[in-house]
């Protein structure tokens, strides 16, 4: 029984280590499914994928070795068929493998293929730009140009302007002296009209006197004639 007890051990972990190897290729193969490139990664991924196959094989075949030294033949016939079921998973994994590997392949050409079509619009689209550029350079040339032109004919207009404006600045220059040698006219003009009314005022006042002079004395003489006793 004790070197049946030590012949446990190695048997149970032959068959944790093949579950473990088991797992780690499936989780593997998802990798090598999932691989978006490129192959250099796709190899790395498929060397470690094959050390786990050489792993697995050899712990199924030290569990083959343990069942043929099993004394019982009905426990060495379960661990043979157990054997059997990894073989087969071990065959399931490798076909499930080479299926990933396939469609890594497949979608790394599809990938390259893409980035190829890329480059080229990429090539087409800088050959596009770069002719819309000369285009839209043309056209901003013969917009200065026109712009150009335009501010050529603004300066012009702009210098006939300016000597309008100085003509028509002498002009009121002219026209202000004349307003000021005519307001000199109307000043002495306005004195001589205030001087004539203040003599026409003194005028007026002694014609006035004069009449009343006159009237006193020709009321005295009709007193002294017709009213002599008065």
């Amino acid at each position: 029984m004790a070197a049946a007890a030590a012949a446990a051990v190695p048997l149970r972990v032959c068959h944790q280590e093949i579950v473990k190897f088991d797992l780690e290729i499936k989780a593997a193969v998802q990798d090598i499914r999932d691989c978006p490139g490129p192959l250099s990664a796709l190899t790395e991924l498929n060397a470690a994928v094959k050390e786990k196959f050489r792993h697995l094989r050899g712990r199924i075949q030290d569990l083959e070795e343990m069942a043929k030294e099993q004394d019982k033949e009905s426990e060495k016939q379960a661990l043979l068929r157990e054997v059997e079921n990894h073989k087969k998973q071990m065959l399931s994994n490798q076909a499930a493998w080479r299926k990933a590997n396939l469609a890594c392949k497949i979608a790394i050409d599809n990938s390259e293929k893409d980035e190829l079509l890329q480059g080229r619009d990429v090539l087409r689209q800088r050959k596009t730009t770069k002719e819309s550029l000369a285009e839209s350079a043309s056209n901003i040339t013969e917009s200065l140009m026109s712009i150009s032109r335009m501010m050529s004919q603004q300066v012009q207009q702009s210098e006939e302007t300016v000597q309008t404006l100085a003509n028509s600045s002498r002009t009121i220059l002219e026209a202000n002296e004349e307003f000021k040698s005519m307001s000199g006219t109307i000043q002495l003009g306005r004195k001589l009209i205030t001087k004539y009314n203040r003599r026409e005022l003194t005028d007026k006042l002694l014609i006035f006197l004069a009449l009343a002079l006159f009237l006193a004395t020709v009321l005295y003489i009709l007193k002294k004639r017709l009213f002599p006793f008065l």
